[in-house]
């Protein structure tokens, strides 16, 4: 009789086969959360604040002075001589150099608007400050020590609502004028170069900008102005003139008349 097989002691879950790599844990599904690092707050930017008046006003001012300096740029000679100090300087006008410069206006125009017919300056003065803000409208003084001596004043283009300036004249005769609005020089330094000086300055802005004349209005009875000029071979350009008739005026009221006497009552049958 056979004997009995003996009984396999049962497998070990845990055990390795014979032959093979022992199992690896798996890793567990749920991660294990890295903490994140704290995100800094950006601190809250400020309201903008408005400017005030005082600041508004400056701003504009220096836009119009970077404009006009890129529209009006004068070459300066870098190695030139230093100027002595007696020399007529030239630059652009400011803003707080307008209650001089009108002063000097009305004393270098005060005999000339004496003689003639239509006035030879800005009406008033706030018209004056006016063309200080019209962009396109070049104000340059001159100088010598510190003191006024000449003032110009010119334009590329017909600018106000009360010029008189026809551009179709000019475009008809294929001419790029350069309007000069004003060229008056102290009267105590006539004969010294001021006038020479300034227009030659306005010369040199026209060919910069592309300009084949310079264009001026000047009173015919303005005998010292008009030498001046023809002497720089200007010419006229339209023959328009001031004309007057006498009209033999009447009072428009009648003269003073006689009471007349009352009538003499006759009788009521008559």
């Amino acid at each position: 009789m056979a004997a009995p097989k003996p009984k396999r002691p049962p497998a070990d879950p845990k055990a390795t086969p014979t032959g093979a790599e022992p199992a690896t844990p798996k890793a567990s599904k749920a991660k294990a959360a890295t903490p994140k690092p704290a995100t800094p707050k950006r601190p809250a930017k400020p309201k903008p604040t408005k400017p005030d008046a005082a600041t508004r006003h400056a701003a504009k001012a220096a836009t119009r002075a970077r404009r006009r300096g890129k529209t009006f740029a004068v070459e300066v000679d870098e190695n030139a001589a230093p100027a002595p100090p007696d020399a007529i300087r030239v630059r652009r006008m400011h803003r707080r150099d307008l209650n001089r410069v009108w002063e000097f206006l009305k004393l270098v125009f005060r005999d000339v608007n004496r003689e003639t017919v239509e006035y030879q300056r800005p009406r008033s003065k706030q018209r004056f400050e006016e063309q200080y803000d019209d962009e396109g409208i070049a104000q340059l003084i001159f100088e010598v020590d510190g003191d006024i001596v000449g003032y110009a004043e010119c334009a590329f283009e017909v600018t106000g609502n009360d010029n008189w300036i026809n551009p179709r004249y000019f475009e008809k005769r294929d001419m790029r004028p350069l309007y000069v609005e004003e060229l008056a020089s102290h009267p105590e330094y006539h004969g010294r170069g001021i006038g020479g000086f300034m227009l030659e300055q306005l010369q040199h802005l026209a060919r910069v900008r592309g300009c084949t004349h310079l264009v001026l209005e000047v009173a015919e009875n303005n005998r010292l102005a008009l030498g001046f000029y023809r002497k720089r071979n200007f010419f006229k350009l339209d023959a328009s003139i001031f004309l007057a008739q006498k009209v033999e005026s009447e009072p428009e009221l009648l003269p003073p008349r006689a009471l007349s006497r009352p009538e003499p009552q006759g009788d009521a049958d008559g």
